[in-house]
């Protein structure tokens, strides 16, 4: 399966918002705040060459990952690859060209959130060589009344 990795812009927002709600996995670690057109266009703004996306041979959006850093340490947010182009080495690619972004910007260390029960996840993270703190408490606090401050 051939595909390209492009870089990410606010023009492919509509189709990568239909391809994040069709996988419940990333459905549910979307906000309508952070996630809608005007959050990604500011996240994009700041991470302009860490965020990529999959087309296929027709231009179908494959897959997509949203990833950036504040200057010390790199996070990605969201890796979603269209079921249909699945178990074709397209999520490595799209982490690799990530990861390689970030060490071009300096970054020498990422972090990734993984919901604790989304094994097929975890067991990716983990091949790409994510390794498990449990040593951690993740904590946080929303600002914004429509933003859910999680289970």
């Amino acid at each position: 399966m051939s595909v390209k990795i492009l870089p990410f812009t606010i023009e492919d927002y509509d189709a990568v918002l239909e391809l994040w709600n069709s996988v419940e996995q990333s459905k549910r670690a979307l906000n309508s705040v952070d996630d809608s057109r005007e959050g990604i266009a500011r996240y994009l703004k700041r991470n302009p060459d860490t965020c990529f996306k999959a087309a296929g041979e027709n231009g179908e959006l494959a897959g997509v990952i949203l990833s950036g850093h504040d200057g010390r340490r790199g996070l990605v947010h969201h890796l979603c690859v269209n079921p249909s182009f699945q178990r074709g080495g397209i999520a490595t690619k799209l982490v690799k060209t990530a990861e390689e972004a970030l060490k071009k910007e300096g970054i020498q260390k990422i972090f990734i959130l993984v919901f604790e029960n989304n094994e097929k996840g975890n067991a990716f993270w983990e091949k790409q060589g994510y390794s498990l703190r449990t040593n951690l408490n993740y904590r946080n606090k929303s600002l914004n009344s429509l933003i859910p401050a999680g289970e």
